[in-house]
């Protein structure tokens, strides 16, 4: 079985403010980076669509991806199943139900496995991702998080 390694980090300065994610894709000799910035969105949000988008890029189903994350949201909600019961109960009452459903359609095609890494500690690939989403924010051609900005500005 094919095993990819994903590095991913997202943030917003401001939270909620500009945000941006970035995520890089290991798989033997080959690496990709992405990112994007988006004009009002939250970390949390950042921090969950880096994944989503990371899974999105694969191109074959039924991968073995381990994915390192420095957010206790993502990889806690994923790791101790409590976004399971989120979806039985319909996310009632639950922030980013847009970013969750996306989540779950993607994670389901492969056998994901998530590390917490604690961020901001010298881990060079962590670091990058973190590099990839500020500069993504600072610098990027920021879109519009419609899940985030439809809730909040109705």
């Amino acid at each position: 079985m094919k095993l990819v390694e994903v590095y991913t980090d997202g943030g917003a300065s401001g939270n909620p403010g500009p945000g941006g994610y970035g995520a890089l894709l290991m798989y033997k000799q080959h690496r990709k980076e992405m990112s994007q910035g988006y004009r009002l969105t939250t970390n949390n949000r950042m921090e969950l669509l880096a994944v989503i988008v990371a899974l999105e890029t694969l191109k074959e189903e039924g991968l073995q991806v381990t994915v390192y994350s420095d957010s206790k949201y993502v990889v806690d909600a994923v790791a101790k199943g409590w976004v399971f019961g989120w979806e039985k109960k319909g996310f009632k009452g639950k922030k980013n139900p847009d970013l969750w459903q996306r989540f779950l359609k993607i994670y389901r095609k492969h056998k994901v496995t998530f590390r917490w890494v604690k961020g901001h500690a010298g881990h060079p690939l962590n670091e990058r991702a973190d590099e990839l989403a500020v500069k993504a924010y600072q610098e990027g051609n920021l879109l519009v998080d419609e899940g985030y900005e439809a809730i909040h500005n109705a």
